[in-house]
């Protein structure tokens, strides 16, 4: 699952890319995609928003909607040469990448890094194709879809973004005053933008226990933690490799990804534990991190 800076940082690559530009062409694999809709669309903006990308475009005032098809054989990229009319106003494309997916930018006849059929929707804009691999969900929306989108509305404050709420963040949290704090902090409508790296490794450094309940830590506790997790995301939003450990040549990572091996701040041997109805990867010191 990518964490909030892996989407922050391919909302930074797709921004010079395509915003402002119109798409000239596009081949989607999934039939249920009105593609037909978005050719001749200009991109106002790509943006980030937990671990969702949104790119927001409008039709050109000079348009005139014209007809056009898909064609190609079953299952494989259809290429769609119609227009944006202006009835379509602005439509959002919305991907969220899920565990292995990814946008590329590639140049006309570079050769692409992942095999042709897991591009699920590809682009051709300002003299570039954009692809997209192997997304978990990819929708076309109006602007009102996207208002009324299930999962959009209800994501919690985004750690990445410039105007973050904390006391917001905090205090939803508190409404899951019971749950164990590593399976509250991946809840993406309560706080968005930290997957299984980050909870680790925040929850390390503050030496605070994955399973113990919200409820036994304090409202500055939560702040704290929060505080430090949109920091290791703001300077990790650059990439390209994810560090959270800094000045030490024994590793990026505190303890994600190292269980069986010693905790680098005790010795005691780092643990791994499934959590929560999905099962999501826990990576903790026993010691370092004591039950509340």
């Amino acid at each position: 699952m990518p964490e909030g800076d892996t989407i922050f940082r391919s909302a930074t690559t797709l921004r010079p890319a395509m915003e402002g530009g119109v798409i000239e062409a596009a081949r989607i694999r999934d039939r249920q995609f009105e593609c037909e809709r978005i050719v001749g669309c200009t991109v106002k903006a790509v943006e980030a928003r937990g671990k969702h990308l949104l790119m927001h475009l409008a039709p050109r005032p000079s348009q005139q909607g014209a007809g056009g098809g898909i064609n190609g054989p079953s299952g494989a990229l259809a290429p769609i040469n119609v227009q944006c009319g202006q009835r379509s106003g602005t439509l959002i494309i919305h991907s969220h990448m899920g565990m292995t997916g990814s946008w590329h930018v590639y140049r006309p006849g570079q050769p692409w890094r992942k095999p042709t059929h897991f591009a699920a929707l590809v682009l051709e804009i300002n003299q570039l194709e954009i692809i997209c691999f192997s997304p978990r969900l990819l929708e076309l929306l109006t602007a009102d879809q996207l208002r009324r989108h299930p999962h959009l509305q209800r994501l919690g404050p985004d750690l990445l973004d410039p105007e973050f709420d904390l006391a917001a963040a905090v205090a939803r949290l508190r409404t899951c005053n019971p749950r164990p704090l590593g399976e509250a902090v991946m809840n993406q409508t309560l706080v968005a933008g930290i997957g299984n790296i980050y909870k680790s490794e925040v929850l390390f450094i503050m030496g605070f226990d994955p399973f113990s309940p919200v409820e036994r830590f304090s409202d500055e506790d939560l702040a704290a933690m929060l505080k430090k997790a949109r920091y290791l995301l703001r300077r990790n939003s650059g990439g390209p490799n994810r560090v959270t450990r800094v000045g030490s040549d024994a590793g990026r990572m505190w303890v994600y990804g190292r269980s069986g091996e010693p905790c680098p701040k005790c010795g005691t041997t780092i643990m791994l534990r499934r959590q929560g109805t999905a099962g999501r990867t826990t990576c903790w010191c026993p010691q370092c991190q004591p039950p509340r």
